[in-house]
């Protein structure tokens, strides 16, 4: 079988959008959003706080997400983008037609993509240790983004923050509590001035 015609199961895909968060703030992107994830954030974007939601899941070949794709730069998430085994097969279709790809995840999956690929790891052992962030990932995440809730976070992660002083970290407030955690996040900086802060700019301005 082709590679083309793998097949994925998908969340969702939406096109033309920007990236509202991290290093690639503003860019102009598509997202393919896999289905699944066992890690159960409380508050998950996507539903995925509730292991028992019938949440959307179409299988897809590889070759017809290709066909709607838009943007330059193509952001890979979910869900868990780790957990499924094909998901190399379709990093490197993106690739071969000339499209950026970042790929977001928790990091508690590990399986080898194309160095190419641009890896956002959003940690979230801190909330469940069941799926310990992985530790390759800590050598090959591009950027770290760190959503912070209590500010306890970063204390956490510091043993592996403090071993890699060169990944660019960003602290997220977590959406529904931000009045809380953006006063944290500016207390965080004062004591790691080389960090940064990442807002959900796609929220702000109302876009998907």
């Amino acid at each position: 079988m082709s590679s083309l015609e793998i097949k994925l199961p998908i969340h969702e895909t939406f096109q033309s959008t920007v990236q509202g968060e991290g290093y690639w703030t503003g860019c102009l992107v598509d997202f393919i959003r896999l289905s699944g994830c066992p890690v159960a954030c409380p508050w998950c974007d996507t539903g995925y706080a509730d292991p028992r939601a019938n949440l959307p899941r179409i299988e897809r070949p590889i070759a017809e997400l290709l066909g709607e794709i838009k943007s330059p730069r193509v952001v890979i998430t979910g869900g868990e983008p780790f957990i499924h085994k094909h998901l190399p097969e379709l990093v490197q279709a993106l690739l071969v037609a000339d499209k950026l790809v970042s790929i977001e995840t928790s990091g508690s999956f590990w399986q080898e993509v194309s160095p190419a690929a641009w890896i956002t790891l959003s940690p979230k052992e801190h909330l469940n240790t069941k799926y310990p962030v992985q530790s390759q990932f800590w050598s090959r995440a591009n950027e770290v983004k760190i959503i912070i809730e209590t500010g306890r976070e970063i204390d956490f992660y510091e043993k592996y923050l403090s071993t890699h002083p060169n990944l660019l970290v960003y602290l997220q407030p977590e959406w529904n509590s931000s009045s809380k955690s953006l006063p944290l996040i500016f207390q965080i900086l004062q004591q790691k001035p080389n960090y940064r802060l990442s807002l959900q700019t796609h929220k702000y301005i109302g876009v998907q």
